[in-house]
């Protein structure tokens, strides 16, 4: 119940714009200006009680505290590593970032690409805080994370080892808002360790909140030049990639200086007039700051002596801070991939910008009731959760012959990074889109977000998003950006009952605990005779036993059963035949093993006459499902005997027929023991 309760509340808080960029959620319920104050006012300086300085901070293998790579860390503040620190000194720049004895380059990338927009730059580094006006050692940072957007507070100790920051640094060492951005982020994601490893759109999109896609550079589109440009120029974050074929060429250096499995920023793409001829560049960017390509193009290559010398000095006046220059078609033969981030509405707030119309949707799901897995398992596919997308107006592109309407969508499993100290990781997930019966996508990868891009006719497609294997917990966000607007609805059941009341002059009543009497559609005539025997021995003449009596006979006879398997009837199952319900159970049991799996249990409950929501079917796996998602007999007839129960007394106290109703204390259903069952 807290858990649905804080689930409400956070719609509330939603709903009344909390989340949003400049409404940003307190993570841990933090609130930096309270926090800094306390500290200022006390005079003492900022200790993280959430993310402690020390070793689980760190990690949990690698960086675990039994780690080699652990040994000697000392945990300092930037006072004590410098005489004057500074957070930001002459503006955010990409020398400011150095990678250090982590593998977060991916990371880093997208942090570089940050400092080419000063705009979105200020959303995830705000600029009220310093080492010199009201310092407390604590400081700030927000980050989008999977529609809403949170503000993480850190301290300032830092891990260092020989007296040097061990981690991300600035080149000239006395600037520490990168540092201390990356530890901020080693908090939301439980560690530094879980930073280890990633791609450079799923930084970009914690940064902007935007939806990123890429290019596999060896098949790339004969327009890729003007979609970097257009990117750009748009404010959009660039990222690309070498791939390696083994874990041994990791971070390999090739002979024409690049890094393999390094994760580079794109800052640039200029068309130059080379003697006579026009020649497409773009620059690149090694977060190392240093390691730079030595072929066509380089700082020092003569090429440059054929440009126009306002144009060199333009493109060349940086030299050696790992930033270089190189022709587009060595990029396409050199690189393997190109990352680009597309930007939020509420990101790019210049008119001049086309800007993209967004839907999120939030689902998850739950071993044996929604986690179904890909079309590879039919029986459980269609139990995934499912979204119908409007698609009602096509892309207004006077320069595209073809109609249809262009969306990109993004499916997003959530929280997987700091799950890995529990061995957990990415599930390998995707998503199908149909238009009516015909498939459009189906495709699986195992990384944070999985995306594509569509051009299809104005019309109605369903998306079903999906794990590849059954079973898999998870919880996801769904995104949808379109050129024009979109409408999504979510597809599930309606909650419905249908079960006919039965007014036989020879039927079983059972008085529940409550003293209310529930008939069955057994007649007297198809009770068994031992049954019979055995209720006569303990009922006596007044025809009334007690629910522990009723489960004994019960029990007795279900040991008689060899197609039917259970652990035995409770106090609570007894107040209803075992016959009662014995057909249905049948027959959803095909395969004859005694007991239905949670996927049959959703079909036996229709079957009974209940439509239930996704939720629904959640909690009722969660209740009386074992570990292996078997329900046995006796769980079942609980839980339709709790269903049936629960309908009746919602229907009663719902008086004005509103699909609602409002409980209180009076309303609370609760059971007397020592209360007696009654067959009459």
């Amino acid at each position: 119940m807290a858990g649905m309760a804080a689930a409400v509340a956070k719609e509330r808080a939603a709903a009344a714009g909390a989340g949003r960029h400049g409404h940003a959620v307190p993570y841990l319920g933090q609130h930096f200006g309270a926090l800094r104050q306390e500290c200022l006012e006390e005079g003492r300086l900022f200790q993280d009680p959430s993310f402690p300085a020390g070793p689980a901070a760190l990690g949990y293998q690698e960086l675990g505290p039994r780690s080699a790579k652990t040994q000697g860390v000392v945990w300092r503040r930037p006072t004590e590593l410098c005489s004057n620190p500074q957070f930001i000194a002459g503006g955010a720049t990409r020398t400011d970032i150095c990678q250090g004895a982590l593998g977060d380059c991916w990371l880093l990338a997208a942090i570089a690409s940050l400092t080419l927009n000063e705009e979105i730059l200020a959303r995830v580094v705000p600029k009220d805080q310093s080492f010199q006006d009201k310092y407390a050692g604590i400081f700030h940072f927000q980050f989008w994370q999977y529609g809403e957007w949170v503000d993480v507070v850190v301290d300032d100790r830092l891990p260092t080892k020989n007296g040097e920051l061990l981690f991300v640094h600035s080149a000239e060492g006395s600037e520490f808002w990168s540092a201390l951005l990356e530890k901020a982020y080693a908090k939301l994601n439980g560690s530094y360790e879980s930073l280890s490893g990633g791609t450079t759109t799923e930084g970009f999109e914690d940064f902007t909140g935007g939806i990123a896609e890429w290019y596999e550079l060896q098949k790339a589109p004969p327009n890729l030049f003007k979609i970097i440009q257009k990117a750009l120029q748009k404010g959009s974050l660039l990222g690309c990639s070498i791939d390696i074929t083994s874990a041994a060429e990791t971070e390999a250096v090739t002979s024409q200086k690049l890094v393999k499995g390094h994760a580079y920023s794109v800052t640039g793409a200029e068309e130059v007039n080379f003697r006579g001829t026009v020649q497409k560049l773009i620059r690149i960017r090694n977060p190392w700051g240093e390691v730079e390509w030595t072929g066509k193009w380089n700082d020092n290559c003569p090429n440059w002596s054929g440009v126009d010398p306002a144009v060199r000095e333009r493109l060349t006046r940086r030299h050696e801070d790992g930033e270089f220059w190189m022709a587009f078609n060595d990029f396409l033969r050199h690189y393997s991939r190109l990352e680009i981030c597309n930007l939020t509405p509420d990101t790019l707030t210049s008119d001049r910008y086309k800007k993209w119309s967004l839907l999120k949707l939030d689902g998850n799901w739950r071993r044996g009731a929604t986690a179904g897995g890909c079309r590879n398992y039919p029986n459980t596919f269609w139990t995934n959760p499912q979204y119908l997308i409007k698609l009602e107006e096509e892309d207004e592109d006077p320069d595209d012959p073809e109609g249809g309407c262009t969306f990109l969508i993004g499916l997003i499993q959530k929280h997987r990074r700091k799950q890995r100290k529990m061995g957990e990781d990415m599930h390998t997930i995707g998503f199908a889109i149909y238009e009516a019966t015909r498939e459009k996508s189906n495709t699986f990868i195992n990384l944070r977000e999985v995306l594509n891009r569509f051009k299809l006719p104005a019309g109605e497609y369903i998306v079903v998003p999906s794990t590849f294997e059954p079973n898999k917990n998870g919880d996801f966000c769904l995104r949808v950006f379109s050129e024009k607007n979109a409408n999504s609805t979510v597809i599930d059941d309606e909650i419905e009952a249908n079960f006919e009341e039965v007014d036989t002059p020879k039927c079983l009543k059972l008085k529940s605990f409550c003293g209310k009497e529930v008939e069955t559609e057994v007649s007297e005539d198809d009770i068994e005779p031992n049954f019979k025997r055995l209720f006569g021995q303990l009922a006596g003449s007044d025809a009334e036993i007690s629910a522990f009596e009723l489960r004994a006979i019960l029990n007795k006879i279900m040991a008689k059963r060899q197609d039917i398997k259970t652990d035995g009837f409770s106090v609570e199952t007894c107040k209803i035949m075992v016959d009662l319900l014995d057909k249905i159970y049948r027959e959803i049991d095909v395969d004859r093993s005694g007991t239905m799996n949670s996927y049959e249990m959703r079909r036996a409950l229709e079957a009974a006459g209940f439509k239930l929501n996704c939720q629904l079917h959640q909690i009722i796996v969660a209740r009386f499902a074992d570990e292996d998602l078997i329900i046995d007999f006796d769980n079942f007839v609980r839980c339709l005997i709790r269903l049936e129960t629960l309908f009746k007394m919602f229907k009663k106290l719902d008086t004005e027929k509103t699909g609602t109703i409002e409980l209180n204390l009076v309303n609370v259903f609760y059971r007397t023991p020592g209360r007696k069952l009654t067959i009459t």
